[in-house]
């Protein structure tokens, strides 16, 4: 357990490796963002069945299920550094190509590698960015990685309404394209950033470990404290470790309370436009792009005070009461499926508001709560998992909506989330302002996380 990084004063040197590492969930947020306003000209100009709308919304999200339990056992193995940079230029690469995509198949396989990317990069750089934060900033900057998904999001329903407005429905090939300027400027950003000090000591190069510490945090560090806290461990696979009986409710844990968040929220912000047309609102572009592009603000302005939550009440008790929350606005939906537009609009801010306790925990949490030989992989196994649901939700929800009608579809969602509320009574743990190398410890035998009756009655 390393005292030195865990204690280390907040530096500019922190500020920036966070910056550099947002570059994939930003980039995540707008591809899987700007794809929902790039298919109102993009129906007619292929003549896409709705089947074929939901594969194309869905196709990228398989390809995070691949990409994420893939990637996270490489990282793992060869490090974080080595492939920081190779997946942004594979999102630029798939960016430039879908410019020129003339069918439903060439787009899906090409968002499909995008996915694939993109979830290579949430176990690299959150890993990275775990291992080098101090415990008393640990999950604030850890949380703040979804805001720049949000950022992304909202960012691409903006730059779809103005291609939008000024070049019309046509100009969806420039859409797909404009990913490929973020991933310039975060290549630009990330030059430079350094290896893991926790990984390399693992991996028996402690000597590089401490001269990256004495070179970024200014300090001298015993190679001792880089080492991992368990040292007289069997060294097996990452996926069986996770499996294991050591790990494997925290590997259930993170998963399911991701699917069960992310399914309806995927759904809702893909199909955001013909949501808010199930409602009464007209269509149009302010509505099917700034219309949802509020909804994903919110999301984004309902971080910020979970960001303060989890360092002050904690995490337990924030993700909890988060969930039970967002049912709340999703049933009244579910009953009220003739709702005003204007009920309809306030119900969906204040699910995006209530989502922001799971949002910042995403990957807060398994990061937490996996030593550093398998921590990639317990992220990227989550990420995963996530992507299962959100993939099925993305490619179900049209369908419902055309084949159900608005009421039933909400109450679903509603019941996905009550389930994520249930996982989480049961299975969160607190982790606030423990030593990363604590947290990594399971306490089956000491602090196993137990309901309090107001827990225990909100699933009842």
């Amino acid at each position: 357990m390393s005292r030195t990084i865990d204690n280390a004063p907040y530096t500019g040197f922190h500020r920036r490796l966070a910056l550099a590492c947002s570059g994939g969930p930003l980039l995540d947020g707008y591809i899987l963002s700007i794809v929902g306003v790039a298919l109102i000209g993009m129906r007619p100009d292929l003549g896409l069945s709705t089947a074929a709308v939901s594969l194309i919304g869905a196709s990228a999200l398989v390809g995070m299920f691949v990409g994420g339990a893939l990637f996270g056992v490489l990282t793992d193995r060869i490090g974080r550094e080595v492939m920081y940079t190779a997946d942004l230029l594979v999102m630029a690469v798939c960016s430039v190509l879908s410019f020129w995509v003339d069918g439903v198949w060439a787009l899906a396989l090409l968002r499909f590698v995008l996915g694939m990317a993109v979830a290579a990069d949430y176990p690299i750089a959150t890993s990275l960015l775990a291992e080098w934060l101090p415990t008393k900033h640990r999950g604030r900057l850890l949380g703040k990685q979804i805001i720049a998904w949000y950022a992304g999001s909202v960012l691409a329903y903006v730059v779809g309404y103005l291609f939008l407005e000024l070049a019309g429905p046509g100009s969806w090939r420039w859409m797909l394209a404009s990913s490929t300027a973020l991933c310039a400027v975060f290549l630009v950003i990330r030059r430079g950033s350094p290896e893991s000090p926790r990984w390399l000591a693992a991996n028996g190069r402690v000597g590089e470990a401490v001269a990256l510490v004495e070179k970024h945090l200014g300090v001298r560090v015993d190679g001792r404290e880089l080492l991992p806290r368990r040292t007289d461990q069997v060294r097996t696979s990452p996926l069986r470790q996770l499996l294991g009986p050591r790990y494997r409710r925290r590997t259930l844990f993170c998963g399911l309370f991701f699917f069960c968040q992310v399914g309806p929220l995927f759904a809702m912000l893909t199909f955001g436009p013909q949501i808010l047309n199930s409602f009464g609102m007209g269509g149009g572009n302010l509505v099917d792009t700034l219309g949802t592009g509020v909804i994903s603000l919110v999301f984004l302005i309902g971080c910020y005070p979970a960001l303060r939550l989890i360092d002050t009440k904690g995490r337990r008790p924030t993700i909890i009461w988060s969930f039970a929350l967002m049912i709340i606005p999703l049933t009244l939906l579910g009953v009220w499926p003739t709702a005003p537009a204007v009920i309809a609009v306030l119900a969906l801010c204040a699910y995006a508001f209530l989502c922001g306790g799971p949002n910042v925990l995403d990957w807060t949490y398994p990061n937490e709560l996996f030593p550093t030989e398998i921590r990639a992989t317990a992220v990227g196994l989550a990420t995963s998992v996530s992507r299962i649901g959100a993939a099925v939700g993305t490619y179900l929800l049209p369908l419902s909506l055309t084949g159900l009608g608005t009421g039933p579809t909400m109450l679903i969602a509603a019941g996905v989330t009550a389930l994520g509320l249930v996982v989480c009574v049961l299975w969160a743990e607190e982790t606030r302002g423990m030593a990363l190398g604590t947290t990594t410890e399971p306490r089956a035998a000491t602090a196993e996380p137990r309901a309090t009756a107001a827990e225990t009655a909100l699933v009842r």
